[in-house]
């Protein structure tokens, strides 16, 4: 396995990683000044014919920095769960996903591509996640919930039923989300209330859609 990013969350997915028996092979970072991470060469920014036979994660929390280093990532993308989550047989992902320790995702959900279900977050049956979405720890989809591309659902919040929160939305820690969202949107409260509209991202979610997001990329969770 290949890791591109040497920050927190790249800790993290090692850890799981190692938890797993899987061994990383070499990380790309863009920062000069690394050459050792967690005991592994850090060979510098990334270059795609290197390693060619070994899968790629983008260890890279920040949304729309996942969506522009996707584009021009050469490498296949790896999915990568650690053992402790619950995935039913029954849900679906594209590739370049991280399921972290404890994670809950109930039956029919369908997770695009390069998304973080982070430590203990609970996605409920049937909701719908699009690229390059971060659901962070302790977070809760309740079932039926749409979250559009370069969201992020911010730790112990709460989405209820049917709601669909659109693309670039930033969810804030413990908002309790009861209506849709609309794309750009800065939300938080309980209930949840939108505080800022804002056009960021629009740049980075054109990258995000040249990317492709075909639905026949989809594949069984395969437990």
């Amino acid at each position: 396995m290949l890791i591109y990013g040497a920050g927190g969350h790249a800790k993290v997915i090692i850890s799981l990683l190692m938890d797993s028996g899987a061994s990383v092979k070499a990380i790309f970072d863009d920062n000069p000044a690394k050459r050792i991470f967690k005991g592994i060469t850090v060979i510098g920014s990334y270059d795609p014919g290197l390693h060619m036979n070994e899968a790629l994660i983008l260890a890279i929390g920040d949304n729309a920095t996942r969506a522009q280093l996707a584009a021009k990532i050469g490498h296949r993308f790896a999915n990568v769960f650690h053992h402790s989550s619950l995935i039913n047989r029954n849900a679906h992902f594209g590739l370049g996903n991280v399921v972290l320790h404890r994670a809950v995702i109930q039956t029919d959900t369908i997770i695009g591509n390069h998304c973080i279900v982070n430590t203990g977050a609970i996605v409920e049956h049937e909701c719908k996640i699009s690229d390059f979405v971060h659901i962070a720890p302790g977070s809760v989809l309740c079932g039926n919930v749409t979250v559009g591309e370069c969201a992020l659902i911010g730790a112990g919040s709460v989405v209820v039923p049917n709601v669909v929160i659109g693309k670039n939305c930033l969810i804030g820690a413990g908002s309790v989300v009861t209506k849709n969202i609309p794309d750009g949107a800065i939300i938080r409260g309980n209930p949840a209330r939108i505080i800022k509209q804002t056009h960021y991202g629009k740049k980075n979610l054109a990258l995000a859609t040249a990317y492709g997001r075909d639905g026949n990329d989809l594949h069984s969770a395969g437990l």
